[in-house]
């Protein structure tokens, strides 16, 4: 059990971007690690990280998550980290190679999906994404709408059938 627990804590906060399955074609995803300072895993940890409006940028042989905000740890008092920094991605070089093959096709971009520890070191969910047409996410809608409708009503048949 002793083991287990330090692979993943249950009540880690796992930090998700909703927003990306909803504007973006989710094509390819990779795990990397992301470089912090202290106070930022600090407020990492108790949850307070945005990543709705960010993305990453290859930069030469590194990766960077750029947009992303990790609010001011309080208890740090004055020393606080910059909350809109740059925050350099942790890849090997063969991953940066395969990410920069694909963004270098039109519309394509790297979207994080999530953000979350694992084995105590923060990691980062960046995953290859196309952007939808409104069209497309009126559909998505739409075949979401129509499989709540159809769970509604086999839950129905199924309370009767009881």
């Amino acid at each position: 059990m002793g083991r287990q627990a330090a692979q993943h804590h249950p009540h880690a906060p796992r930090i998700v971007n909703r927003k990306a399955h909803h504007n973006f074609h989710i094509l390819e995803v990779v795990e990397c690690g992301l470089e912090l300072l202290g106070t930022e895993v600090k407020s990492l940890r108790a949850g307070s990280m945005q990543i709705d409006e960010a993305h990453a940028r290859l930069r030469g042989s590194q990766a960077f998550l750029i947009g992303a905000t990790i609010a001011a740890y309080p208890q740090a008092g004055p020393v606080q980290h910059d909350p809109l920094r740059p925050r350099k991605l942790l890849l090997h070089r063969r991953q940066i190679e395969a990410l920069a093959v694909h963004v270098a096709q039109k519309g394509r971009t790297l979207v994080p999906v999530a953000v979350y520890f694992k084995k105590g070191w923060a990691k980062c969910e960046l995953a290859v994404a196309v952007g939808k047409r409104a069209y497309d996410k009126r559909q998505t809608l739409r075949r979401k709408d129509q499989q709540r409708e159809i769970d509604r009503e086999l839950r129905r048949r199924q309370r009767r059938a009881e």
